[in-house]
């Protein structure tokens, strides 16, 4: 699973800005302005073949009793207990503070790795003016410009090293025998997750109750059917921001996100007598951006009458059409109903993302494509696609090459796509088509 990395420090150190460096994105707003972050904001990164999940929080006051600075430490202490390691952020111009002394007590009492960073130290030398922040007792002071980018990779590679049990950059973390299909069951609180992988197992193997939040940590279990190893996952539950207030529930969201993204197929489970709510579909395109094989199912179909099954379909049909590549299925875990074609979405999900598609065939059913509609003219010039070949597995990519792609518009590239996914039957996994352009070489 990808390693998690804390941003902590007190107010207008450059958090944020670290955390946009290191994200390679804008997504943190940045200002000269102290306590701009509030809540905890999460991004991907990546040093390397190293990916890892990035956290920034907001001004660090541990003593704080009342007001916002209150709920700012308690967001900044959570997102120090998700994390593997935590870079403590001071800032190198204004130097040492009190503050700086209070976080640096609280983090050599939790005992948690951490690396000490001393952001805004562009075009300062090492040596005296970071002497001071060997007061902090968090051993060696690293200089780093996140503006500018100076020393931030040193700082990853350090925080890398400082997490215990992290395996090689070369190295697959957590591999899965061979043949063994991972199935992530996830979803809402309360859908009935654990009830549905006891069924499977036949046995109360983990702890089902009507109460949501029920589970709080990412389960594994061990199963065969047909003489096809599975490991089922089951997840805890993701709910609204806003309606999660245990510090060991947010701690779950984080374990459930990494699930998914190390998951081979995902069993999307939805509650027939709640339909489709905004975090269904907010789980749905985690899943779709991570790439992951997807199975849908209703669960709790028995209970409820013609009409909500009517409005329950619209509903997946509308805020879930870009899931309409899935299987879908009426299930009712209790009753034991509808659960044998799970299994066979589940196989067939799996095949269609690990498909190997032959660039002959590939570059026959693009010319057979184009011929049947041509893309439209975008600028001066007409795109001309040539040929096309695999470009990897799970979830399979599809390399275009030609002339003037970058013209193509996305309503072509879906034509494209249900082309490719007829002849192949791909049914369950995204597919993802990139367009590369041949460079002209009397451009000049």
């Amino acid at each position: 699973m990808k390693p998690v990395i804390a941003l902590v420090g007190r107010p207008n150190v450059g958090k944020s800005t670290l955390f946009n460096r290191l994200t390679s994105s804008r997504d943190a707003i940045v200002a000269d302005f102290a306590g701009l972050t509030r809540d905890r904001h999460y991004g991907n990164g990546r040093a390397g073949a190293r990916e890892y999940i990035v956290i920034d929080t907001g001004g660090f006051e541990p003593d704080a009793t009342e007001g916002i600075y209150k709920e700012m430490a308690k967001q900044t202490r959570q997102a120090v207990a998700e994390s593997d390691v935590v870079l403590f952020v001071v800032d190198a111009r204004a130097g040492i503070s009190a503050q700086d002394h209070e976080i640096a007590s609280y983090l050599r009492r939790l005992g948690k790795p951490c690396v000490l960073v001393a952001n805004k130290a562009e075009g300062m030398t090492e040596g005296l003016q970071l002497v001071e922040f060997f007061e902090l007792g968090l051993g060696e002071v690293l200089p780093v410009s996140g503006a500018h980018g100076q020393g931030v990779r040193s700082m990853v590679e350090l925080a890398m090293e400082r997490i215990p049990g992290l395996p090689p950059e070369d190295e697959e973390e957590e591999p899965a025998p061979a043949g063994v299909i991972r199935l992530a069951v996830a979803g809402r609180p309360n859908v009935g997750k654990s009830t549905l992988i006891n069924v499977w197992l036949g046995e109360e193997r983990l702890v089902a109750f009507d109460l949501p939040g029920t589970t709080r940590d990412t389960i594994s279990v061990p199963f065969e059917r047909n003489g096809q190893k599975f490991e089922l996952i089951d997840t805890a539950g993701i709910r609204r921001k806003g309606r999660v207030f245990e510090a060991i529930e947010k701690f779950s969201v984080v374990k459930t996100l990494q699930a998914i993204e190390n998951a081979n197929v995902v069993l999307l489970l939805l509650d027939a007598t709640q339909g489709v709510t905004d975090q269904d579909a907010h789980i749905a395109g985690f899943i779709l951006e991570s790439g992951r094989a997807v199975v849908l199912a209703i669960n709790k179909w028995d209970a409820v009458d013609a009409y909500q099954r009517e409005q329950i379909e619209r509903q997946i049909e509308t805020r879930l059409a870009f899931l309409k590549f899935a299987s879908m299925h009426r299930i009712s875990a209790q009753k034991r109903q509808g659960l044998a074609p799970v299994w066979k979405s589940i196989i067939q999900a799996q095949s269609s993302a690990t498909r190997k598609m032959s660039t002959p065939v590939l570059t026959r059913l693009l010319a057979e494509a184009v011929q049947f509609q041509a893309p439209t003219r975008g600028g001066m010039f007409r795109p001309k696609m040539r040929y096309a070949h695999q470009g990897g597995m799970n979830p399979p990519v599809i390399v275009i090459h030609g002339n003037s792609l970058e013209h193509v518009p996305d309503s072509y590239k879906r034509f494209l796509e249900g082309r490719f996914r007829k002849a192949f039957d791909l049914v369950g996994t995204p597919l993802r088509i990139e367009f590369k352009t041949s460079s002209n070489p009397f451009k000049e």
